[in-house]
C-alpha cells in the first residue's frame, strides 16, 4: 500500500493545475518571454555540444513539456544548460553525435530510477562551496569552448577546454577573426545596455536578430547555423544494442549525476525566488529523467533543469506548470515557421550569447562570501574549481565532497574533547585517588585516539570516573576506545564508573562491550553524585586494605 501511495505521488495530478485559474496570466506571460530567451541559447548549447543547433532546439521543446508535466516543480523550465554541453563535448568528439540521444535515453533511465529510490534529496549533502566552484568551473569552460567561433577557427582536437582553445587561436588570421571578433563585442554591449533601457528587452533576440540581418545584408564570410529542419522529427527509437551500451555506460552515468545534482539545485533554488510552492526532488528526478528519455526518442540531447530560464521565468510572473509548457510551445512555432531565418544566424552571434552568459553565472558577491568565510571553504572552492576546468566536472564533484567533508571531520574532531573536572562538594580525605573525566562535542574515528591516550595514560588513583552526558556524537570507533579505556584501566586495578550515558548511545555501548569490561553492572550511574559517592567508597575500602607501613 505505501509503495503504491508513493508510485502515486510521483505522477502528474489535476491538483497540479489548481492555481492556473488564478495565475494563468502571468504564466502566458512568462513562458512567452522564457520562450524567447531559450531559443538563442537551446541553439547555441546544441552548436556547442557538436550534437547540433536542432539537437538543442528538439530538447528545449521536448523536455520542457515533458519536465514541466512530470518533474516536482511547479516553475522549472528543462532543456540543454551550459554543464551538459562540457560532458557532451567529448562523448560525440569520441563516439559522434548519433551518441547523445542514446547517452540521453540511457541516462533518463538512470536518472528515473534514482528518483523511484528515493534519492532526489541526496543533493542537500553537497556543501555550497562544492556547489560554487562547480559552476565557477563551469562557466569557465563554457566560456572557453566559445573562444573558436568568436574569432572564426577550427576547435582544437584536444578534450580539455583551454587546450582546444589554444590550439584553435595557433591557427588564427587577423583577416579571419575581425568579424567574428565585432560580431561578439555588439551581441555582448545589446546584451548588456537591453535590460537597462527596459527590463523586460530580451537583449539576446535582438542581438541575435540585428548582427544576423547585417551579415546577410553585407555577404559577411562568417559561419552560420545552417539548414533546420522545419517540422519535429518523428519519435524512434535509439541504437541500444549490448555493444552501444556497453561503450556508452560510462558516459552515461555522468551524463545522469549531472543531470540530477543541476535539476535539484536549480529546483531548490527557484524555491526561493517567490511563493511558487514547495518541489518534490524525487518526483523531479523521475521527471527530468522521463524528459531525457523522450528528447533521445526525438534524437535530441539529455534534459536538465536550467537554473536561468527557470529564474526568468519565476520572476516574469510564472508560477504553474503552464509557463514551462507556453515556453515549448513558443518554440516549436520557431521550428514550424521561422527556421529559414533562425539558420542563417553566425556561430559567433551564438558565441557572443554563450561567453557572456558564461559570465553571468559568476556571482562576484558569492565568490567574496566565500572567499571571506574560512580557510577551508576557500579550498574546497578553489579545488573543486580547478578540477572542473582541468579535469572533469563529476570527478570535481566528488573531490569537492571529499575535502569538504575532511575539514569538516577536522573541525568536528576539534570541537571534541576530554577534561579533567575536580570532584563537586566540600573535599574528603581519598579524593586525591579519584580521576574525574568529562567527554565533550563528539567521539568518533577522528578523535577517539586522542581520548584514549589521555585516560588511559592516568596513574596514582584507585577509581575514574567517566562523564558521557556532554558526548553528542558516538559512533562504533568512539565506543571501541570508551571499552579499551575501560578494559585497559581495569586491568591495572583502577576502578571504572561510567556516569551520564545517553539513552540514544546505550544500544552502542552496550553493543560493542563497553558496559561487560565494567567490573559490576552497578558501575553505570545517572548521576554525578551517586557515582562519586560509590567511588569514594572504593576509595576507602581500598585504603583500608593497604598493609600497615613497618614500624622503624
Amino acid at each position: 500500500m505505501k509503495a503504491l501511495t508513493y508510485a502515486s505521488s510521483l505522477l502528474p495530478s489535476i491538483r497540479d493545475y489548481s492555481q492556473v485559474p488564478r495565475t494563468w496570466k502571468g504564466d502566458l506571460v512568462a513562458g512567452v518571454t522564457v520562450g524567447i530567451i531559450a531559443l538563442p541559447l537551446a541553439l547555441a548549447f546544441g552548436v556547442s555540444s557538436g550534437a547540433g543547433a536542432a539537437a538543442g532546439l528538439v530538447t528545449a521543446i521536448v523536455a520542457g513539456i515533458v519536465a514541466g508535466v512530470f518533474g516536482g516543480s511547479n516553475v522549472q523550465v528543462s532543456g540543454p544548460t551550459g554543464a551538459m554541453v562540457v560532458v557532451l563535448g567529448p562523448i560525440v568528439a569520441r563516439e559522434g553525435a548519433a551518441a547523445v540521444a542514446i547517452v540521453a535515453v540511457m541516462a533518463g533511465v538512470i536518472v528515473i530510477v534514482a528518483g523511484a529510490l528515493r534519492l532526489g534529496r541526496t543533493v542537500t549533502y553537497i556543501p555550497w562551496p562544492v556547489i560554487e566552484g562547480f559552476t565557477l568551473g563551469i562557466a569557465v569552460i563554457i566560456f572557453l569552448q566559445q573562444i573558436p567561433s568568436a574569432f572564426g577557427v577550427e576547435t582544437g582536437e584536444s578534450d580539455n577546454a583551454a587546450v582546444a582553445a589554444a590550439q584553435g587561436l595557433s591557427t588564427l588570421t587577423l583577416a579571419e577573426a575581425a568579424w567574428p571578433i565585432a560580431m561578439v563585442l555588439v551581441v555582448a554591449a545589446i546584451m548588456i545596455l537591453a535590460p537597462r533601457i527596459h527590463p523586460q528587452l530580451p537583449g539576446s533576440i535582438i542581438a541575435i536578430i540585428l548582427v544576423t540581418v547585417v551579415a546577410e545584408l553585407a555577404e559577411l564570410p562568417v559561419a552560420r547555423i545552417g539548414a533546420l529542419p522545419s517540422s519535429l522529427p518523428l519519435p524512434s527509437m535509439p541504437d541500444l544494442s549490448w555493444e552501444t551500451v556497453a561503450v556508452l555506460i560510462g558516459p552515461a552515468l555522468t551524463v545522469a549525476a549531472l543531470a540530477a545534482i543541476e535539476s535539484l539545485l536549480s529546483a531548490r533554488v527557484a524555491a526561493t525566488l517567490a511563493d511558487t510552492g514547495p518541489y518534490d526532488a524525487d518526483r523531479e528526478l523521475v521527471g527530468q529523467g522521463l524528459a531525457s528519455v523522450a528528447s533521445g526518442f526525438f534524437g535530441g540531447m539529455p534534459a536538465v533543469g536550467a537554473i536561468a530560464r527557470t529564474a526568468v521565468n519565476v520572476r516574469s510572473g510564472g508560477r504553474t506548470r503552464l509557463a514551462a509548457i507556453v515556453h515549448s510551445i513558443v518554440l516549436i512555432g520557431v521550428v514550424y515557421l521561422a527556421t529559414g531565418p533562425v539558420s542563417a544566424i553566425p556561430l559567433a552571434a551564438l558565441a557572443g550569447v554563450l561567453m557572456l552568459t558564461a559570465i553571468r553565472m559568476v556571482s562576484v558577491a558569492t565568490v567574496r562570501s566565500i572567499v571571506g568565510s574560512t580557510r577551508s571553504d576557500t579550498i574546497v572552492f578553489i579545488v573543486t574549481a580547478i578540477i572542473t576546468v582541468s579535469v572533469d566536472l563529476i570527478v570535481a564533484v566528488e573531490i569537492g565532497i571529499v575535502v569538504a567533508a575532511f575539514f569538516a571531520l577536522r573541525t568536528l574532531a576539534r570541537s571534541s574533547g576530554v577534561h579533567r573536572e575536580e570532584l563537586p562538594g566540600a573535599v574528603v580525605p581519598g579524593d586525591e585517588q579519584i580521576a574525574l573525566f568529562r567527554l565533550d562535542g563528539a567521539l568518533f574515528f577522528g578523535a577517539a585516539e586522542r581520548v584514549l591516550d589521555r585516560i588511559s595514560l592516568i596513574t596514582n588513583v584507585h577509581v575514574v570516573i567517566i562523564r558521557m552526558s556532554q558526548l553528542q556524537v558516538l559512533d562504533a570507533t568512539g565506543a571501541r576506545v570508551v571499552t579499551e579505556i575501560v578494559q585497559n584501566l581495569e586491568r591495572r586495578g583502577i576502578t571504572v564508573l561510567i556516569k551520564g550515558v545517553q539513552e540514544r548511545h546505550l544500544e552502542l555501548l552496550t553493543h560493542v562491550g563497553v558496559l561487560r569490561s565494567l567490573r559490576h553492572q552497578n558501575h553505570l550511574f545517572n548521576d554525578l553524585d551517586s557515582a562519586v559517592e560509590h567511588a569514594r567508597s572504593h576509595v576507602q575500602r581500598a585504603v583500608a586494605a593497604e598493609p600497615e607501613p613497618d614500624p622503624v
